[in-house]
């Protein structure tokens, strides 16, 4: 026999009865409660003390409503979660990385920052010819949403395609490259071709210790210098209000956006889009709040706080989830008024803005480099620890912020609590900076 809670699909153990393990005050937030019939809480041994709304959050367990609004966490032995394919969506700026290690006179001809990300303009013309003829050179497929939706389904595995992916390619062989490499992951990229600007770039300009005999070891701080080109090009009407398209949208229950490069899936993941197509953004997050759905945003850059201020805050009323760093947190709180530069302080003040959906409460979520991540609910503020790396260990900080999201969505995606989606992205951050570019082995050994 089967039980379908939320969007999760549990493969019911020998009726030897379930346990319970702990009663918590977790909240799951990523699939709604569901009404269990007679038989489904007959099985899970649940009695009369019980409301009987449950929802999937790990592989053996689910989580009963009990009186006074407790979770019962139950366990049953032999119990698998599978996911469904097109939970989580992203739309963004699909990007071809151009990835090398450059020295600081390249960084200040061309007026870089480390640890920086920035769109190119007239004074970055030269900038991506100069770093292929003058650099060794490796090409990944990039943008910051297309990063976080590949090592989401990295983390993952099983079943294929369960993230979804929107943006704007050109008809040309780097488009081509991009549409194999998502293929190759296992994502379900349905993009908008067109034929006026080409595929865009993003100069991942490294530096740092490179004193090893592998030109991509010992490295750490990047700048990224993107060309949207093709990317700035997406069409609402053109590719989101096509029915086949939209489908894809209503069937998803998680949404990400990364500012000027996007994230997708169970979520749709904003951020970089914002700089591209605002309308689509706001049609996604009108039905995202109207049927009770996560939306995710990542403030992806400075610039977007400061040169988008208006159309970032027309979207954040309805942001479910908020990802940054810590430059992105103090550059938003500055533009705000927030008069603080404690980054937990920070933290509450973003959660306690305004929010469409009042059915679910905001999170906010910073990261720090090496330093605790931040996160913000509407009761606490928590410091969680980043997993420890030797400096030598460290190849390649592009991608990290991406990968964090990424490992963060995949366990979001199996309903499991807060705790444990910043674990995942922790442990996917860890992963992709040992790598030159987001990049990370065949399979992973999270547990």
């Amino acid at each position: 026999m089967h039980v379908w809670l939320g969007e999760t699909r549990l493969i019911q153990a020998p009726p030897d009865g379930a346990r319970t393990v702990a009663h918590t005050n977790l909240q799951c937030f990523c699939h709604p409660m569901q009404e269990l019939d007679d038989k489904q809480r007959g099985h899970l041994g649940l009695d009369d003390g019980h409301e009987g709304d449950a929802v999937a959050v790990g592989a053996d367990q689910v989580v009963v409503r009990g009186g006074q609004h407790r979770r019962h966490v139950l366990g049953l032995p032999g119990l698998q979660l599978r996911l469904q394919q097109n939970l989580l969506f992203g739309m963004g700026n699909p990007l071809l990385d151009i990835c090398a290690i450059v020295d600081k006179d390249f960084l200040d001809k061309y007026g870089l920052k480390t640890n920086d990300q920035i769109l190119a303009d007239e004074k970055h013309k030269e900038l991506f010819d100069e770093l292929v003829k003058k650099f060794k050179v490796e090409y990944h497929a990039g943008g910051s949403a297309q990063n976080s939706v590949k090592v989401a389904q990295w983390m993952i595995q099983q079943p294929h395609k369960v993230a979804t992916f929107f943006g704007c390619i050109g008809r040309d062989k780097f488009g081509d490259l991009l549409k194999k490499k998502a293929e190759e992951a296992h994502v379900d990229a349905h993009y908008y071709e067109q034929s006026e600007q080409p595929t865009g770039t993003c100069a991942a300009c490294i530096t740092g210790d490179n004193r090893s005999a592998n030109p991509f070891k010992k490295i750490g701080l990047r700048s990224l210098v993107a060309n949207l080109a093709a990317a700035n090009c997406y069409k609402k009407e053109r590719h989101l209000d096509h029915k086949e398209n939209w489908q894809l949208v209503e069937k998803a229950k998680v949404y990400y956006i990364a500012n000027l490069w996007n994230r997708t899936l169970h979520w749709i993941i904003v951020g970089f889009f914002i700089t591209v197509s605002t309308e689509s953004i706001l049609k996604v997050a009108t039905h995202v709040s109207e049927n009770n759905k996560i939306l995710g945003l990542n403030l992806s850059a400075p610039f977007i706080s400061q040169f988008f201020k208006e159309d970032l805050m027309k979207i954040f009323p309805y942001v479910d989830i908020l990802f940054g760093n810590e430059t992105e947190a103090a550059t938003f709180a500055r533009e705000q008024g927030f008069e603080t530069e404690d980054i937990k302080e920070i933290a509450k003040k973003v959660q306690s803005l305004p929010k469409e959906n009042k059915k679910r409460q905001r999170i906010i979520v910073f990261t720090q480099g090496k330093d605790d991540t931040i996160v913000a609910t509407a009761d606490h503020v928590t410091a969680y620890p980043v997993l420890d790396i030797k400096q030598d260990d460290i190849v390649d900080t592009n991608g990290a912020g991406d990968a964090f999201v990424g490992g963060f969505l995949s366990q979001l995606l199996y309903g499991h609590p807060l705790e444990e989606c910043i674990r995942g992205g922790h442990y996917a951050a860890n992963v992709i900076i040992r790598r030159s570019g987001c990049t990370f082995p065949e399979t992973p050994d999270f547990h």
